[in-house]
């Protein structure tokens, strides 16, 4: 869970400071607002990321191996419809 949060931070963040050199300044702000919510997450443990993702069933399964789990997030998707959104 921690690696997909850490990687979807880093992502917002270098998406962020692309926008703002080329698009608008105003998208710092979205590099600010990720920066918070890494502090206030270091201090309270509380991360808005990982409830959502929880709530997708995202790192709910034990991580027996990479194929296991490869396997295992195949048969789930193919048994809930084909869907892999979050309802």
């Amino acid at each position: 869970m921690e690696r997909i949060i850490r990687r979807f931070a880093g992502s917002f963040i270098l998406l962020s400071l692309l926008l703002a050199h080329y698009h608008s300044r105003y998208w710092l702000w979205l590099t600010a607002f990720v920066g918070l919510n890494l502090l206030q997450s270091s201090f309270t443990g509380f991360c808005p990321l990982e409830r959502i993702l929880q709530r997708c069933g995202v790192g709910s399964e034990k991580p027996s191996s990479q194929q296991a789990g490869t396997a295992a997030a195949t048969q789930a998707t193919a048994k809930s419809g084909g869907s892999c959104c979050c309802s």
